[in-house]
């Protein structure tokens, strides 16, 4: 049974740092794309992040880009998303999803495996 779990989600004052972490289980995805979606109240759920099988290769949301730095170790079946500069807008329940392919996607359907969530508040 494949697993996803997230952790380091919290309470954070505006402009502070969050280091989230997904670890897998049940079957590795060192040979495939992962990633972070948001959902927060009352709104679609979104594209955060999302980085290559290799970590060679990382997208963003606009609203993220230059804040957020996704990064994956394979030896762990990890992928963690540093958060920086956090704002109120970033607060959401965030998602680690895992692809069977082997493209990266910021289409959340392209995503197959997903956590159950962390949830990020900031306060402003």
């Amino acid at each position: 049974q494949v697993q996803l779990v997230e952790s380091g989600g919290g309470l954070v004052q505006a402009g502070g740092s969050l280091r989230l972490s997904c670890a897998a289980s049940g079957r590795t995805f060192s040979r495939n794309p992962m990633g972070w979606f948001r959902q927060a109240p009352g709104k679609e759920r979104e594209f955060v992040a999302a980085i290559s099988w290799s970590g060679g290769n990382s997208y963003y949301a606009d609203s993220v880009n230059g804040r957020f730095t996704i990064s994956r170790d394979n030896a762990k079946n990890t992928v963690y998303l540093q958060m920086r500069s956090l704002k109120p807008e970033d607060t959401a329940v965030y998602y680690c999803v895992a692809s069977g392919s082997l493209g990266v996607t910021m289409i959340r359907d392209d995503y197959d495996y997903w956590g159950q969530g962390t949830q990020v508040t900031v306060s402003s």
